[in-house]
């Protein structure tokens, strides 16, 4: 291996040796798998590492596909995905059919939906584990600041997996780049510049006749860059390298560099020069797209034309993949340069001519050879808009809409497309500084457009990420809806988005009277409501009134989310679902929208299902990943330009350290949301933070301050009307009214409660209800009775937060009806379940309450965990001698469970038998 490094050549590698060193424990490491991310400023020799790594990699038995990415194809979804994957076209048939489908479709091989991009990522990542089959693979891209967002995110998705596998990724960047890899921890090798002593060796090897102050004058200026020590004397004239001419003065490198790779295609002939601007605008290199387009543009040109380019290094050609590469990405820009604006749009519109089976290609190739607007290629341009962002490339659709603004010839078409576009980016992009830009063109085209659907909508994402209030941002948006000229037509794509939009404004304001504009709306709309809106203005607005005659509705729209692709739908589902608790349907989707998201998808979209995530890991119990994925949405928020939505993960946070007893955190948190919420008008972050003020003190016995906070979202005996999360502290209400002597209110909530018929929303509101009744009843055998039926629903073991609340409150009303010996098993449960969940304050009322009946308090062990109190029972029982069927027998338990239950005791105390069980226990006691 490291004669082959030695062969490649001294003037490429002179001073590598540390990067080679690298370089080849990366190839050593090829059978293992993994991803190596080459980054260092233009010239300082990435691309002719790639090279040396290539040529090792196929004497060692590896395959080597590469790829390399196109300022030019930046915008075209999937084209470097496309170079890449070219030469295992065949093998896309041994994948699995929707595998197989989804790659030809990606890649434009085949016609249908446009596949999710999951689906294309795993597709990929499974094609390139069978090709490693048969020998090592390792895929190298080049200028991955060029690549397309799509195959970038899907790239990325790979790289990040390949660890056990026999294939390998290979990368490499500029210095400083944002790609949608050196932010997801790969590992990274930063190439330097080279040494004073090698960068004078390097310049030496290829240019000894240089006289010693040109030499040294260029070595200063080359700061060690190796692309700028070998072209940059190649741009001086015989007497300047002899110091009998003056060298010019001093430019900066970039110019410098850039003027260089000018004039070296400037001596090439005319037909190389045409056909280097095709293979430069078309971007993958495809030699039968080349070939094809030169015919195309009347080019008397072949590509034996192209030898000057290849002796002069500017270009070589892969045989394997049939392709034309540039060994430097400055040349692409250099040949652009070279030729004149006319010679470009030929080139364009030859390869229009050839793309036609690439609609999105094509328009965009139309839209480069337009000078005058053009309605046809405008509208192309937009329709391919439309397609991209179907599968979620929104950046793209908003260039796409750009451009095809540009083209508009009539300032409404202009100012609609840019209005689109305005949208597009503030929904799903975060780029508002550019929305705000392209709004201000729709102003200017079209005066008259500032109420459209599109620009409202627009206007209300600056609105609300910026300093405005909900008020502002929700007459701006009515007002856009009641002067459309819609027609409240319910095909309607922008209305219908306005309309979703219009209810989550509704919803932050935390006001009745808000939302009806919106019913109004929907009232109108021909011949019905979308489902999925229909739902959501039942479920999400006034769930207590109206949630109960949407379940059939709802369920049948969950029906179909398994197989949903659209990220946006996804989230206004889990938004549909969210208060009559049906997130388990919407959380597997949601990890699909939020895994799209890490791989650079919509940040807005990862924002929504991050939230579904932490509200239903919230109150199914998984606490600790709750709290992961809202610092995740935390930073979403920060980097994507959406800080309005950060409150609902500060929210997230602050009702897990509510629960848990952490009142520092709740403090910060809740003081935190309500100072950024009060000005702007969202109510509905109040009632948030009212909610985790509840939890927090009802954890710790603070009875009246929770009924104060409780009673704020409604006061008791009422449900307030569209405040939903009022459903959320239902019980709060009803325990803290009777904890502080208030029994006709607390009577009042759980009329209300019944009267509204919550349980039948979801089996937790159920739980929750029947609770509350078990709670208020004045009779011990009628409390007993309730809490029984309470706890004997189905279902409701999802809940474990609010199922330990309850069963807390049975086994405290039992031992205050002196039921002592009942009143355990309610109460073990509780305290196993808080105790599980890391609930300290709710643990210890459970724990006090237990030693209250006469039970053991638990004992911490050694090792600072703590034996439970059933656990405790059945170590003391084993330790005095008796055997697993016989604790059994005395404890109504299966055998098999005591021994479950010893093997869990055993290394809490820190032994492995029975016989030490006895000298354990006694040291708890000190």
């Amino acid at each position: 291996m490291g004669e082959l490094f030695e062969h490649t050549g001294v003037d490429l590698l002179v001073g590598r040796g540390v990067a080679l060193e690298r370089i080849r424990a990366f190839l050593d490491a090829t059978d293992r798998g993994g991803a190596l991310l080459l980054s260092g400023a233009a010239g300082v020799g990435k691309t002719v590492l790639l090279d040396a790594v290539a040529e090792v990699a196929v004497a060692n038995g590896s395959r080597v596909l590469r790829a390399s990415g196109v300022e030019f194809e930046a915008d075209v979804s999937y084209s470097g995905l496309n170079q890449i994957l070219f030469p295992l076209y065949e093998a896309f048939g041994d994948l699995e059919k929707p595998h197989a489908d989804a790659l030809q479709v990606a890649l434009g091989f085949g016609s249908g939906a446009p596949p999710e991009r999951l689906v294309v990522s795993n597709a990929t990542l499974m094609l390139l584990r069978s090709a490693a089959k048969a020998s090592p693979l390792l895929l190298i891209v080049d200028d991955l600041p060029w690549l397309d967002r799509a195959s970038a995110a899907v790239l990325g998705f790979v790289a990040r997996r390949l660890n056990g596998t026999r294939v390998t990724f290979l990368g490499a960047m500029r210095s400083g780049s944002e790609t949608f890899f050196n932010g997801g921890g790969l590992p990274e090798y930063e190439v330097p510049p080279l040494d004073g002593e090698s960068a004078q060796l390097l310049l030496h090897s290829r240019f000894p006749a240089l006289a010693a102050r040109v030499r040294q004058r260029l070595l200063s200026v080359a700061e060690g860059n190796p692309l700028a020590l070998l072209e940059l004397p190649t741009a001086l004239s015989g007497e300047q390298r002899s110091a009998l001419e003056t060298l010019p003065a001093v430019l900066p490198l970039s110019q410098r560099l850039q003027a260089l790779f000018v004039s070296r295609v400037s001596t090439l002939s005319l037909a190389a020069r045409r056909l280097l601007l095709l293979a430069t605008l078309e971007g993958t290199g495809d030699l039968a797209i080349l070939q094809a387009s030169a015919r195309q543009a009347g080019y008397e040109s072949d590509l034996e034309d192209l030898a000057s380019a290849e002796q002069d290094r500017l270009v070589s050609f892969d045989e394997g993949t049939r392709r034309l590469v540039f060994r430097h990405p400055l040349i692409r820009s250099a040949v652009v340069s070279a030729c004149t604006s006319t010679e470009r749009r030929a080139a364009h519109r030859a390869l229009a001519q050839v793309l036609v089976s690439h609609p999105e290609r094509r328009a965009w190739h139309l839209g480069e050879a337009s000078v005058e607007p053009d309605e046809q290629v405008a509208g192309l341009l937009e329709q391919a808009a439309r397609r991209i962002a179907a599968r979620g490339d929104a950046v793209g659709a908003v260039a796409a809409l750009v451009r095809a603004a540009d083209l508009s010839p009539h300032d409404t078409d202009r100012a609609r497309r840019l209005a689109e576009a305005a949208y597009i980016g503030a929904d799903a992009t975060g780029q508002l500084r550019n929305s705000s830009e392209l709004l201000e063109g729709a102003r200017l085209a079209d005066p008259g457009l500032m109420g459209s659907l599109h620009f409202a909508a627009a206007a209300v994402f600056l609105i609300i990420n910026g300093d405005g209030d909900i008020d502002t941002a929700h007459r701006l948006l009515v007002g856009a809806i009641e002067a459309g000229t819609h027609d409240y037509d319910a095909q309607d794509g922008a209305l219908i988005d306005a309309l979703h939009l219009l209810l989550l404004l509704c919803f932050f304001s935390g006001r009745a009277e808000l939302w009806e504009p919106l019913y109004a709306a929907l009232r109108r709309l021909r011949p019905e409501p979308p489902a999925l809106l229909s739902v959501a203005a039942k479920t999400f607005s006034d769930p207590v009134r109206s949630g109960a005659g949407a379940l059939n509705q709802l369920e049948s729209v969950l029906s179909d989310l398994q197989t949903e692709t659209d990220p946006g739908w996804i989230v206004r589902a889990g938004t549909g679902a969210l208060y009559v608790d049906r997130l388990a349907a919407v959380r597997e989707p949601s990890w699909r929208v939020v895994l799209q998201g890490r791989d650079g998808g919509p940040p807005r979209r990862h924002i929504g299902g991050l939230m579904h995530l932490c509200l239903d890991d919230y109150l199914t119990g998984r606490w600790d990943e709750c709290l992961e994925l809202a610092d995740e949405g935390i930073q979403v928020c920060q980097e994507s330009g959406y800080p309005f939505f950060t409150w609902y993960f500060w929210y997230c946070k602050a009702v897990v350290a509510a629960a848990r007893g952490d009142d520092e955190t709740v403090d910060c948190l809740t003081d935190r949301i309500v100072r950024w919420a009060t000005p702007r008008g969202v109510g509905a972050a109040l009632h948030y933070a009212r909610h985790v003020r509840t939890v927090a003190e009802s954890g710790r016995g603070d009875f009246e301050s929770a009924y104060r906070n409780a009673t704020a979202l409604g006061p008791a005996g009422t449900f307030a009307s569209h405040v939903p999360h009022a459903l959320w502290v239902a019980l709060d209400v009803a325990e803290a009214a009777v904890r502080t002597d208030r029994h006709s209110e607390a009577a009042a909530h759980v009329r209300a409660m019944q009267e509204a018929g919550i349980g039948a929303l979801s089996p937790r509101l159920g739980l929750l209800a029947a609770g509350s009744a078990a709670l208020c009843a004045t009779d011990d055998d009628e409390a007993v009775r309730r809490f029984e039926e309470a706890l004997d629903r189905p279902g409701i073991e999802r809940w474990p937060f609010d199922l330990a609340r309850v069963q807390l409150a049975y086994g405290e009303r039992l031992r205050r009806a002196r039921a002592n010996a009942d009143s355990r098993e309610p109460l073990r449960l509780a305290y196993e379940a808080f105790r599980l969940l890391g609930a300290e304050p709710w643990a210890d009322r459970a724990a006090k309450e237990l030693r209250a009946t006469g039970w053991g308090t638990p004992k911490t062990t050694a090792s600072g965990e703590v034996l439970t109190p059933q656990e405790r029972q059945i170590a003391d029982l084993a330790a005095s001698g008796l055997s697993n069927k016989q604790i059994a027998e005395r404890l109504y338990l299966s055998h098999r469970t005591i021994g479950a239950h010893l093997y869990q005791i055993f290394p809490k105390l820190g032994v492995n038998s029975r016989a030490a069980l006895r000298d354990a226990l006694a040291a708890l006691e000190k």
